[in-house]
């Protein structure tokens, strides 16, 4: 399916590795360029050497989106080499240990602001740019954003808010024609099964059966294309879960 992607420039944060990665592998293959923002790690390090081999419609930014200034800054560099956006896509998330018991108030707070704060900042940042193309936001969140047992760190209580935010975001920027829904990935997440900068560098093909307990992070990835593409454009506000029938640990369809 041509999802006529084609020169648009979609900002990705979180898009050295793992899912982030795919949706960069998938955007390009539809003829897109996207722009992965990422921590300066390994990783990011081997994805920045691969690219100029891989495609040359992509570019890297290494920058911690840890603060506001941060978060412009990689906004700003993207509409400075491009002159425009036209998707966002929030995937960048970190994981924290912190419970009710074991925590305390300021690492719940510390953990909170740095899962949750850069979604926002990004978003500010970017939706000057967004509303001149009409573009659309696409936001990642875990599972540990739904109801479930042990959902008791900051993270969880983060990706709730992002849920929340993603309805709100979408009936606020709906008279500007930008489309906003969430991704959920439901299932362990396994590397896609994919040559091109693979989440695994060997290329791990993903195993496609009935009653698979896992999700496949290429799969995540066409998901998230299709909802930056206009041939969803009657879709916004929805959590989309990618889900091989793990939803409910009671009665489990696998």
């Amino acid at each position: 399916m041509d999802l006529q992607l084609q020169g648009k420039v979609i900002l990705v944060s979180g898009g050295a590795s793992g899912v982030g990665r795919a949706i960069v592998h998938a955007c390009a293959q539809e003829g897109a360029i996207p722009v992965a923002v990422d921590r300066d790690t390994p990783d990011a390090v081997w994805f920045r050497e691969a690219l100029p081999r891989a495609s040359s419609q992509c570019e890297f930014v290494p920058t911690e989106l840890a603060s506001a200034p941060s978060c412009k800054a990689a906004v700003e560099f993207v509409l400075e080499k491009f002159r425009r956006l036209d998707a966002l896509v929030n995937n960048a998330a970190i994981a924290d240990g912190v419970t009710l018991a074991s925590g305390s108030p300021g690492e719940f707070l510390s953990w909170f602001e740095r899962s949750l704060f850069h979604v926002y900042n990004v978003t500010h940042y970017a939706l000057p740019a967004l509303k001149q193309s009409r573009g659309a936001v696409v936001n990642i969140v875990g599972k540990t954003a739904l109801p479930g047992p042990g959902h008791t760190s900051a993270s969880a209580a983060a990706e709730a808010a992002v849920l929340a935010l993603t309805r709100e975001w979408a009936v606020e920027l709906l008279p500007d024609g930008i489309r906003v829904n969430v991704v959920v990935p439901f299932g362990d997440l396994t590397p896609a099964g994919q040559s091109w900068l693979s989440t695994s560098r060997a290329g791990v093909e993903s195993s496609i059966s009935p009653g698979r307990r896992t999700t496949d992070c290429g799969e995540m990835a066409q998901t998230v294309a299709f909802l930056l593409s206009e041939k969803s454009s009657h879709t916004t506000g929805q959590r989309l879960l990618v889900d091989p029938g793990c939803f409910d640990r009671d009665r489990e369809l696998i």
